[in-house]
């Protein structure tokens, strides 16, 4: 587990520090002003269908399917069911891009919205058709991980940062000098917007060459009556909420952001792409890793491997987000500072930002975990317990959003985030209990609290050392500002890890052993 999702968490890694470069140079381009929310919530529908596809439900419906296919039926019926999803997708994404876009082109014609309003559906319109892009890659990515490629998918979305970064840097500067002030229609935030659509045709591609090797040849085939595109469908659909609870509760609670005031969703959305490196790297890397695994555990009726694994991987989870969920609410204003404050992005910016992150930092362990959780029931072939949780905690989501919004702004939404990601962690696990009989997570339970209590005690040092730190040096210049981030979580994180393995939890045990053979096989 740690072999394959360690490669992949280093892939994942290098795609989310180019993110986080991406968004760095969207701040300082953009700030976190009108202008930035219009881009942010435009771009965040089509994205949604990344979020959801390439991280979520085609992948958790699909890789069943399709490992099932190469089982029981060889590869020419698993590569022959590939290419009928394919073209199921293509068919269904062209339909609804094409409604869309109809519908956005009429609605700016018939009706004059405000600045913000009207700028963001441009947007939109020339940036939904990525959605086409993100299900074809979904579809490849998936195909990879299941014939047990997880490095090569991971690095897919290391282009489509580099693409978006150049967007900035080379294409923005040609559609104008600068962005104009509110009022009048900013066209060089259009760069950013073409720019999405190059780099989802540039992560598609990417995964070509290592299916191509692998036996794969694309070939048209009727969706229309296939079996296998109406199980992946019938599982996919519900699995749309069921495995991204997270990613719709950013959706829609930033369309109420919006409506109250677009800077919200800027300053939420630094804060979520800072939460999201962790998560993406070992969280997601691992609930992806696990999905192959446990379908094929699930396959063969194996459920005490089935429960072992799904226990070791939420070990792990717990290890690695408890501490880094300390580290982000202590150290969330000189983190800000240090990757954000410059050009547009001010120190207020940063303020804003930073509340928000220490409001959304706390439910990491949750978010992740509903991952796993969620990949544990499509395994089993169900993706209708999922979705009724989610249902139910997408209304909590909403119902707390509204409460909070108005009195904490940023800060409000990431409250009703994580609360509402902790009740979705507990509803699951109670349903997967009483799915499997028995969960066999007592050895959790007795880990939980020495790590929790660890977290604690690092994430106080790290908030004592930054203000120390600020008291005697100050920020003034970027070493002093890099210092400020890297000697208080080098100290916590130091701390956190001996007090793990001092307490005896096996997940530490393991990852150091396993860093430690790395590092000997390495000299």
């Amino acid at each position: 587990m740690l072999q394959a999702s360690g490669a992949m968490a280093g892939a994942t890694l290098l795609s989310r520090v180019l993110g986080m470069v991406r968004v760095m140079v969207y701040a300082r381009f953009m700030g976190d002003g009108w202008v930035a929310g219009a881009f942010t919530f435009a771009f965040q529908i089509p994205n949604l269908f990344r979020r959801l596809l390439g991280e979520g439900a085609l992948t958790a419906a699909f890789i069943p399917i399709f490992k099932e296919k190469e089982k029981n039926h060889g590869e020419e019926e698993m590569w022959k069911a590939a290419n009928a999803v394919i073209s199921g997708l293509v068919v269904v994404a062209s339909g609804l891009i094409a409604a869309v876009m109809l519908g956005l082109a009429i609605a700016l014609s018939a009706h004059e919205f405000s600045t913000a309003t009207g700028l963001m559906l441009r947007l939109l319109f020339v940036m939904f058709p990525y959605m086409l892009l993100v299900c074809i890659a979904a579809a490849l990515m998936g195909m990879l991980n299941a014939r047990g490629h997880f490095f090569i998918p991971a690095m897919g979305a290391t282009m489509l940062n580099v693409v978006m970064i150049a967007s900035v840097l080379f294409l923005a500067p040609r559609f104008g000098l600068n962005l104009p002030k509110e009022g009048r229609l900013p066209v060089q935030i259009f760069a950013l917007a073409y720019g999405v659509l190059v780099a989802g045709m540039a992560q598609a591609a990417f995964q070509v060459p290592t299916l191509w090797r692998e036996g794969f040849r694309y070939r048209w085939v009727s969706p229309w009556k296939n079996a296998t595109v109406r199980l992946v469908a019938t599982r996919m659909i519900p699995g749309t909420i069921g495995v991204a609870a997270f990613q719709l509760n950013v959706l829609l609670v930033q369309s109420l952001a919006f409506w109250i005031n677009p800077q919200i969703n800027a300053s939420f959305e630094y804060a979520v792409r800072l939460m999201e490196l962790p998560q993406g790297m070992f969280g997601i890397s691992l609930a992806t890793y696990l999905l192959t695994t446990l379908s094929s555990l699930a396959i063969d009726k194996n459920y005490p491997e089935f429960r072992a694994a799904l226990r070791h991987g939420i070990g792990s989870l717990l290890l690695v987000n408890l501490i880094a969920a300390a580290l982000l609410v202590a150290l969330a204003e000189p983190i800000m500072r240090l990757l954000f404050e410059r050009g547009q992005f001010t120190a207020a910016s940063t303020d804003r930002a930073a509340f928000a992150l220490v409001c959304l930092a706390p439910g990491l362990v949750a978010f992740s975990t509903v991952n796993v959780l969620a990949r544990a029931f499509y395994a089993l072939g169900d993706t209708k317990t999922p979705m009724q949780i989610s249902l139910v905690c997408l209304g909590l989501n909403l119902l707390l959003a509204a409460i909070l919004i108005v009195p904490l702004k940023q800060g409000g939404l990431g409250l009703a985030n994580t609360a509402t990601s902790i009740a979705n962690v507990a509803l699951l696990l109670f349903a997967l209990r009483k799915k499997l009989g028995r969960l066999e997570m007592e050895s959790l339970r007795g880990v939980l609290r020495p790590l929790a209590l660890a977290a604690l005690l690092a994430g106080v040092a790290a908030w004592c050392g930054w203000t120390g730190w600020e008291k005697c040096l100050g920020h003034a210049t970027l070493a002093l500002k890099i210092g400020a981030v890297f000697v208080p979580a080098g100290i916590a994180g130091g701390t956190y890890w001996l007090l793990a393995l001092l307490c005896q939890i096996p997940a530490a045990k393991e990852m150091t052993e396993f860093a430690l053979a790395k590092f000997k096989r390495f000299k």
